[in-house]
């Protein structure tokens, strides 16, 4: 299953059942699960911890240090979940000592000519289209889709569920089941079609949009929005879960609906 003109340092610990095609290069202390297919001309440096059954295209980059100066060779890793996919000539770059580590999660797709850079943290059930570029410090939830050619600034968050569409810089902390668009990045409604396919009824979505119509359209500041929120909608999981995301928020989430916003595209 591992071909020929493959290199395997040979402290790398790789599953008898792993296939490795030609001129792919394994480093030293990597460790690769059950099932997971490697393709041509793949480059898996130390640190890198990959899951089951997993799928790595040709050119991808696994593990390489940090693009970070503060870097002082210390040692991190990349942790890659089971049944996760990496297209070609992705990059996924090891941790710092700020977190030690990368991660990725479970069944996620990162498309071709992807980035992930240092101590970035994704969840379960991602999709990165092609091009999306996460720079260093960033957390992602579960279920998360970014569209193509999208740009995150480090030390953003992005919540469960959340759909950021093609082109966008995201700046600010995008909150959990929200659609975010437009430059700068603003909500645009609930991701409902994600939501539905998730098993989400009528019902919570419509209680997700009434939360997010006090805080994005109503023209209520963050912390009055918050008071209506708590007075006015029972407590759920995700009504608290939208809380706790603003209440812990670094940079700050994005900004709301506004006319001016949608000027060009009426």
């Amino acid at each position: 299953m591992i071909h020929p003109l493959t290199y395997i340092h040979p402290d790398a610990k790789v599953a008898p059942n792993v296939k490795i095609d030609p001129f792919t290069v394994i480093h030293k202390n990597v460790e690769i699960g059950e099932g997971t297919w490697i393709g041509s001309n793949v480059t898996i440096m130390e640190g890198a911890r990959i899951g089951s059954n997993c799928r790595i295209f040709p050119g991808a980059v696994i593990s390489a240090i940090p693009q970070d100066l503060k870097f002082a060779n210390e040692e991190t890793t990349v942790e890659i979940g089971n049944n996760t996919t990496i297209r070609e000539y992705v990059t996924i770059n090891r941790g710092t000592k700020d977190k030690w580590k990368t991660c990725i999660g479970n069944n996620c797709l990162i498309m071709a000519y992807s980035h992930i850079a240092h101590d970035c943290e994704v969840g379960d059930y991602c999709v990165f289209s092609n091009n999306t570029t996460l720079a260093g410090h960033i957390t992602v939830g579960n279920n998360v889709v970014l569209a193509g050619m999208v740009a995150v600034q480090q030390f953003c968050k992005i919540g469960d569920h959340a759909f950021v569409t093609g082109g966008s810089l995201v700046r600010k902390d995008v909150p959990p089941y929200v659609k975010a668009a437009r430059e700068p990045l603003s909500y645009v409604g609930v991701n409902s079609v994600g939501l539905k396919r998730r098993g989400f009824s009528l019902e919570k979505i419509n209680h997700i949009l009434d939360i997010y119509r006090i805080i994005f359209v109503k023209a209520n500041n963050i912390s009055k929005a918050i008071r209506i929120i708590e007075a006015d909608f029972p407590a759920t999981d995700e009504r608290d879960e939208i809380l706790s995301f603003i209440r812990e928020s670094g940079r700050g989430i994005m900004r709301g609906y506004s006319t001016k916003a949608n000027d060009d595209l009426a």
